[in-house]
């Protein structure tokens, strides 16, 4: 799916567009997303800042989606898990972005070559329009190569499928 139809689906999507967020930027190799919530009467709470579902929203599920674009169809991921600590009160705009680095993807690779489930849990921080942290998201994720594309033992240490094959 191209990118640009990809980002227009999201900020379409119910949950998200109901809550008023929006995706500003996803990099060409999909290891950059960036997304923005600002604060309106339809996603505030009772004392007047952000409700806490609509942040976790922002941050629900990009790392996923990011892995399975940038792993391809040869594995099945899933959120696993999330946690959501609170700092301050969220008002303005809130922004995430996350950031799939070359050492995260190598690591997943590396340890679900054989197979195996690997569960890596990542935090990401959701910042207001100052660039304070007002929340902290961690996110586990499940990672698993499918069935038939596990290294043999003896062999190299992973195989790459390449995407849209």
């Amino acid at each position: 799916m191209k990118r640009v139809f990809f980002r227009w689906l999201l900020d379409l999507y119910p949950p998200y567009l109901g809550a008023g967020i929006r995706i500003k930027s996803i990099s060409p190799d999909f290891r950059k997303i960036t997304v923005q919530m600002k604060l309106h009467w339809y996603n505030r709470n009772y004392v007047g800042t952000h409700f806490g579902g609509s942040l976790y929203s922002m941050t629900d599920p990009f790392y996923m989606l990011m892995l399975i674009k940038n792993l391809g169809p040869g594995y099945v991921v899933w959120d696993k898990a999330a946690s959501i600590e609170f700092l301050k009160p969220g008002t303005g705009k809130m922004s995430v972005s996350f950031q799939l680095t070359k050492e995260m993807l190598e690591s997943v690779k590396k340890n679900t070559a054989a197979g195996q489930k690997f569960t890596p849990t990542w935090t990401v921080d959701i910042k207001n329009e100052s660039g304070e942290v007002i929340a902290k998201i961690r996110k586990t994720l499940y990672v698993r190569k499918k069935r038939g594309l596990r290294a043999e033992p003896g062999a190299a240490a992973y195989k790459t499928v390449p995407f849209g094959e």
